[in-house]
């Protein structure tokens, strides 16, 4: 077993002494308990959103560029102005409808490409914007036909390190499924050393939403000590924290050990259903990793070869993670979901 978490040496690895194999360890259905995980779901749905969404990464979007997303029925564009501001709007063409999405960006301003309509962003010949937000790290626009709330502001962005201080990476993908499935995978910390032992070992909860009256999933959750495999039997163990600050947004914290401060955010973003009607959902997860470790100055050096590793590794754990979404999406679209 490794150390605890809160022990913080010279050198963040430690070595396994007792490794227990994969089909020895403690079996975790009985604590994963079904009603549990919908209970923290439910509290997660209650959240408010503001109506915002994330649409893809800050690094993804530079100036010249456009991006185009559909989410949910909505069609949307997305560029930067001439002073490198976030844009979005409809994504479809006021006068005749043109994908906007394939249109060229001069100077700051989008140019359909079909009839040379200019936009810069503001009203203009019917097409109205919507609102958008970069938070240095990811993109968001507020769609208040799509989401129904009360819109805010701002969206919640969850507290995390500064980008100046910190290697964050970001990882898209899309899985046949809702947003609740995404979120209920976050949500059950249980499956980690389970269903991926190349990456998580010596899994436990601590703690569970509502382990006293006092307790909100947006200010305790679930807490887990874990830890990353390295290579062999050398592992970083950590505590994390799992929150949900919004309906579609889970978040990993880490709490104690290596990187403590260091955050892993998934968002779940409703896209245009498949050709046979069935749900899509783009998953995006943002990784930003901090230290106080003198070293640590060069991983920041080394954020451009660091970044393509990330994204590997976080899409190795979602190709897994996805098909469990989606197969609960499929059990409960047939009225089979155990729970």
């Amino acid at each position: 077993m490794s150390p605890a978490p809160g022990r913080r040496g010279r050198i963040p690895l430690r070595l396994r002494r007792a490794p227990v194999p994969w089909d020895r360890q403690a079996p975790t259905w009985r604590e994963a308990k079904p009603s549990l995980i919908a209970d923290a779901l439910k509290r997660a749905q209650s959240r408010p959103s503001g109506n915002w969404y994330v649409i893809g990464a800050s690094r993804d979007l530079p100036p010249g560029r456009t991006l185009g997303i559909t989410v949910a029925a909505t069609e949307v564009v997305a560029w930067r102005d001439g002073e490198g501001r976030l844009r979005a709007g409809p994504g479809a063409c006021p006068h005749l409808g043109a994908p906007l999405r394939d249109s060229p960006v001069r100077c700051g301003t989008l140019v359909c490409h079909w009839h040379g309509l200019a936009l810069d962003g503001g009203p203009f010949a019917g097409w109205e914007p919507f609102p958008a937000f970069d938070d240095g790290v990811l993109l968001w626009v507020r769609l208040d036909a799509v989401g129904g709330e009360t819109p805010s502001e701002r969206p919640y962005v969850p507290v995390r390190p500064r980008v100046r201080d910190a290697v964050e990476a970001v990882y898209a993908g899309v899985g046949r499924c809702e947003p609740e499935d995404v979120v209920a995978n976050r949500l059950d910390p249980w499956h980690g050393a389970w269903f991926h032992p190349y990456s998580f070992v010596d899994l436990t909860v601590t703690g569970t939403p509502g382990d006293s009256p006092a307790d909100s999933l947006d200010d305790y959750g679930f807490l887990v000590n874990v830890s990353f495999k390295v290579a062999g039997r050398l592992v970083v163990p950590v505590r994390a924290r799992f929150t949900a600050p919004e309906p579609r947004t889970v978040v990993m914290h880490i709490v104690e050990g290596e990187g403590a401060g260091s955050v892993v955010e998934t968002h779940a973003t409703p896209l245009a259903p498949d050709e046979r009607g069935r749900p899509r959902t783009a998953v995006t997860e943002a990784v930003v990793a901090a230290s106080d470790r003198r070293g640590f100055a060069v991983a920041r050096a080394a954020a451009p070869l660091l970044r393509p590793l990330m994204r590997a590794s976080a899409g190795r754990l979602w190709r897994d993670d996805l098909a469990y979404a989606e197969r609960r999406w499929e059990l409960r679209d047939s009225g089979r979901f155990p729970g």
